[in-house]
């Protein structure tokens, strides 16, 4: 069974950084793309970023591009999220999911397992 771990989540401030990291077991890693979504109170789960199976292809949300970036360590069977610039709206629960193939997709139908997320507070 596929398992999807967050961390690094927690209270920063405006114009701060944090970095996101999901921890995967089961499964093979390394053969699937990788991605993150979030969700705030009261609206739909949004996607953040992708990243393919061997890290050559990413894609972001229109707001977090030139903020945000993914990789991933496929020894370590590892994708982060580097956030910075952080801003009030970035406020969210952070989720990691897997892909159902190599390429990355920006749908929430294109994952099928995901984390349990971590929370991400960002304070003006």
């Amino acid at each position: 069974q596929v398992q999807l771990v967050e961390s690094g989540g927690g209270l920063v401030q405006a114009g701060g950084s944090l970095r996101l990291s999901c921890a995967a077991s089961g499964g093979t890693f390394s053969r699937y793309a990788m991605g993150w979504f979030r969700q705030a109170p009261g609206n739909e789960r949004e996607f953040v970023a992708a990243i393919s199976w061997s890290g050559g292809s990413t894609q972001y949300g229109d707001s977090m591009k030139g903020r945000f970036t993914v990789s991933r360590d496929n020894a370590k069977n590892t994708v982060y999220l580097q956030m910075n610039s952080l801003k009030p709206e970035d406020t969210a629960v952070y989720y990691c999911a897997r892909s159902r193939g190599a390429a990355a997709g920006s749908l929430r139908r294109d994952y099928d397992y995901w984390g349990q997320g971590t929370q991400v507070t960002v304070s003006s």
